[in-house]
């Protein structure tokens, strides 16, 4: 069965040149994050209050917004409504991550409604933050990719005839997971997403293996499985669904 298969090979690193900006009132914080997304080979701009950063977003382009929840002016949800709303303004479509020190889940849950990616507590560790903003950076990239790559599935399996059984079973996975993942506790699904991350490499849907991986991030960081990360993946596991059943034919 697929969930025997071994995972395929890792894949390289992306380069790291994304601009992020780190808007937060307290110094210590300020600095801390600098010099971790400095460390991850992110570039970033600093703000020092809710008015500041939301000059920032609007005249310079941005990838990834850091925005403290509690700051002088404005909070983090005031500056990305504002934000949203400017059309003209050069981030508006950037990914935007609320920090907070002190996050209930009901606050979390809202945050996440008001169109966050994702929330990190501080203090976090580095490599929280890497796993956070490399989800981010991964589903801004999904479009780039094919969502059926016969050319990897056969490098992968060998033969046609291997690929198209491997395919078969993959599709019956996919829609089983799909009638299954709303009552799925997030535990559950991290260990289903795992399983899926082979078949993806062997199959041949590089577009789904990316949301696979960007669910399991905002799975493991957030320990629940709604919000704009879970509604891209089921979209993507239902195109490819599709696919794999056109091809099938």
């Amino acid at each position: 069965m697929l969930q025997k298969l071994p995972d395929p090979p890792p894949e390289p690193s992306r380069p790291a040149s994304r601009r992020v900006l780190v808007a937060d009132d307290d110094a210590s914080t300020r600095e801390f994050l600098s010099a971790a997304l400095k460390g991850l080979g992110y570039a970033p701009t600093l703000a020092t209050d809710g008015p500041d950063a939301l000059a920032i977003a609007i005249s310079e382009r941005l990838d990834i917004l850091l925005l403290d929840c509690r700051m002088p002016g404005s909070g983090a949800v005031e500056v990305l409504t504002a934000l949203r709303k400017n059309a003209h303004a050069a981030s508006r479509d950037a990914h935007a991550f609320a920090t907070s020190a002190e996050m209930s889940p009901t606050q979390r849950q809202a945050l996440l409604a008001a169109g966050f990616v994702g929330v990190i507590e501080k203090p976090c560790r580095v490599a929280t933050l890497g796993q956070a903003l490399s989800s981010a950076v991964t589903q801004g990239a999904t479009s780039d990719l094919k969502r059926l790559d016969d050319d990897e599935a056969m490098q992968a399996t060998g033969d046609i005839r291997t690929m198209q059984a491997l395919r078969a079973l993959f599709r019956q996975e996919l829609a089983q997971l799909d009638s299954e993942m709303d009552t799925l506790a997030p535990e559950a699904l991290v260990e289903r997403l795992h399983c899926l991350r082979s078949g993806c490499g062997f199959c041949g849907t590089p577009r789904l293996g990316t949301q696979v991986r960007a669910l399991q991030v905002h799975v493991d960081t957030h320990r629940q499985v709604r919000g704009d990360t879970f509604v891209a993946f089921r979209k993507e596991l239902r195109a490819t669904l599709a696919a794999l059943e056109a091809a099938l034919a």
